[in-house]
């Protein structure tokens, strides 16, 4: 008798396998829809295991998100995505890490870990929703929104000059910058496949139209202005991607900026590496004499 031994099929997941049974409470008509739709077919395309993802927010509209895929998630306090999401992947280096959020989660209370985590070039991909407002709160500034722009706190109009989040990235260290917009689904799941890819921190900064506190006209002028990054654009130069930060009367999508880098994964294992064999390097009995001589 033979005995025939069978090995188990891999699954093949798709995009519906991410989707938990949570309904969306956006309002109708929200960016935020397309971004939570381009990341299912994003995942599915790379036959990501969801046992082993982790999707991570801190608070806001678009931090929601991470209770409508169906992966390991955690939704922080405001502005804390980032710090979480460092700590979950230092921890568990062979996990997928996404962190979400909007842009003033992200670029007001969460700026300062922003920018930390583009210098350190840890090994996560960061998705920002950006509506240039306050949505959650009910329609206020935001360090996004235009100058000029009238909102529920700026009555004659916003008087600061506005932050560009894919001019922080570049400036601060992210290996890796590309704009969406949340209504080109086809161009959105190809960057946010590029996105989770990327060996670093890749930072993809979607424009989310706020239909309720932007106005319903934002998804028609944003897909008016549209336009994609040349084919001859040099994502390693930093200086050709910084022009496309300050635009005003286009938007551009695609990948601004893109380089290769040690992560900080790659740094810590160096370190780690080195100190197994430096010889040389003092133990807690040695350091504690430099202190205290008579030890």
């Amino acid at each position: 008798m033979t005995t025939v031994t069978t090995t188990p099929q891999k699954p093949v997941f798709k995009a519906k396998d991410y989707k938990t049974d949570l309904k969306p409470v956006w309002c109708p008509g929200c960016g935020d829809f397309g971004v939570l739709n381009a990341l299912h077919r994003a995942l599915a395309e790379l036959q990501i295991e969801p046992w082993n993802t982790v999707v991570l927010s801190g608070i806001g509209c678009s931090s929601r998100l991470p209770g409508y895929v169906a992966t390991y998630g955690f939704n922080s306090v405001h502005g804390r995505a980032l710090p979480i999401a460092t700590g979950v992947k230092v921890a568990r280096p062979d996990l997928t890490v996404v962190a979400t959020g909007g842009d003033g989660d992200g670029v007001a209370i969460g700026g300062n870990h922003f920018i930390h985590a583009c210098r350190r070039n840890i090994d996560i991909t960061y998705i920002l929703m950006d509506n240039e407002i306050y949505g959650l709160t009910k329609g206020q500034v935001a360090p996004t929104t235009p100058t000029g722009d009238k909102t529920k706190s700026t009555f004659w109009g916003n008087p600061e000059p506005s932050v560009d989040p894919c001019e922080l990235a570049i400036s601060t260290g992210a290996s890796w910058v590309g704009r969406g917009f949340s209504g080109d689904m086809k161009g959105l799941v190809k960057l946010v496949v590029d996105a989770l890819n990327h060996h670093g921190f890749s930072f993809l900064n979607i424009m989310s139209p706020c239909v309720t506190f932007r106005g319903d006209d934002q998804f028609a002028l944003l897909k008016e202005k549209l336009q994609h990054v040349p084919e001859d654009h040099d994502r390693t130069s930093r200086r050709a991607a910084l022009l496309y930060t300050r635009e005003t009367d286009v938007l551009t999508t695609g990948v601004l900026y893109e380089v290769e880098k040690p992560s900080l994964l790659d740094q810590l294992e160096d370190v780690r590496q080195r100190s197994m064999v430096d010889s040389h390097v003092p133990t807690t009995q040695d350091l504690l004499k430099d202190f205290y001589p008579s030890f």
